[in-house]
């Protein structure tokens, strides 16, 4: 596939020595959807308003679609749609005149069939004349994305798309980005909804104060990184576990009725007959067994916990 956006050593300092981008480097293909993961002023917002034009880099270089943001910046710009976080909309325009203009300042020529398909899909055409300041702040946000989508862009960055949105709006924007995804769009997004990144990313890219840590195909990432629990319920609780079973990395839950093992699912063995054997040897007698696959939050947690620790 072909590289839609590629970052090269991309660094950004502030006065003072602060650095919020510490040479991120990163191709994004042509129709992929990434999503990006980090804590509070890990960087994810500055690495998208840099890419944008927004603010501009320490150093390091950015093309989109093979375009230069410094020195190609209209012709990379044009290609690029961004819903930011915060929700600044002129109060009193209506929202379907909200988004003529957005396409209008990209030159585009009117297409009353284009904006209508975009405010239905977003849930919006029955508040096309309403102005923006009598919209809920889910509905304002959606028209932050209708006007992001107004000059068809290339690549779309969701900087937080679906903050504040209920639960059945945001399955819709799944749905929408999706759609857009099928159309040969490359969508860039960051969310604190670990769901929302397991639900529609191909890759998923984890940065931390200006470190890009890593970046993977979802399904990859969790089955190299991934590990099941072995939950273990008991017959009668214990009080701690048990000598004989010093070997396994055991621990007690819910007041001792329960023994969880961790083990790796690609091992050449998992232990767990042994284990079994091994508790039936010291009388422990069990009630019910299941497993747990590791979720990405929980793999979230654990690289950004690593590199704190690195650090």
């Amino acid at each position: 596939m072909t590289a839609m956006v590629e970052i090269e050593g991309l660094r950004k300092a502030y006065p003072g020595g602060f650095e919020a981008l510490k040479g991120v480097t990163l191709s994004i293909e042509e129709g992929e959807i990434l999503a990006l993961l980090g804590p509070n002023g890990a960087g994810k917002t500055t690495l998208i308003s840099t890419i944008c034009g927004i603010t501009l880099p320490t150093s390091g270089t950015i093309r989109v679609g093979g375009h230069d943001t410094i020195t190609d910046y209209r012709a990379a710009r044009a290609l690029i749609g961004l819903v930011p976080q915060e929700i600044h909309l002129e109060p009193f325009q209506t929202v379907i005149n909200a988004v003529r203009f957005s396409r209008g300042l990209f030159g585009k020529p009117r297409n009353e069939a284009l904006i209508e398909d975009i405010l239905r899909k977003l849930s919006l055409w029955d508040k096309r004349d309403a102005k923006t300041i009598e919209l809920s702040g889910g509905m304002k946000r959606r028209v932050l994305i209708a006007k992001a989508l107004a000059h068809e862009p290339r690549v779309l960055f969701l900087d937080e798309p679906t903050a504040g949105v209920d639960v059945e709006l945001r399955k819709g924007m799944w749905d929408t980005v999706a759609a857009l995804k099928s159309q040969g769009v490359t969508i860039i997004l960051t969310t604190h909804y670990i769901e929302e990144a397991e639900a529609i990313a191909d890759r998923i890219g984890v940065i931390n104060k200006g470190d890009l840590l890593l970046v993977e195909d979802k399904a990859t990432l969790m089955h190299r990184m991934g590990q099941k629990e072995l939950r273990i319920d008991l017959q009668e609780p214990l009080a701690s576990v048990p000598d004989g079973l010093s070997d396994y990395a055991l621990r007690l839950e819910d007041g001792g009725r329960a023994l969880v093992y961790a083990y790796d699912t690609q091992a050449e063995r998992t232990g767990i007959a042994r284990l079994i054997a091994r508790l039936s040897e010291l009388g422990v007698v069990l009630r019910d067994v299941h497993t747990r696959q590791n979720s990405l939050e929980d793999i979230f947690i654990g690289l950004v916990q690593a590199g704190e620790d690195a650090a």
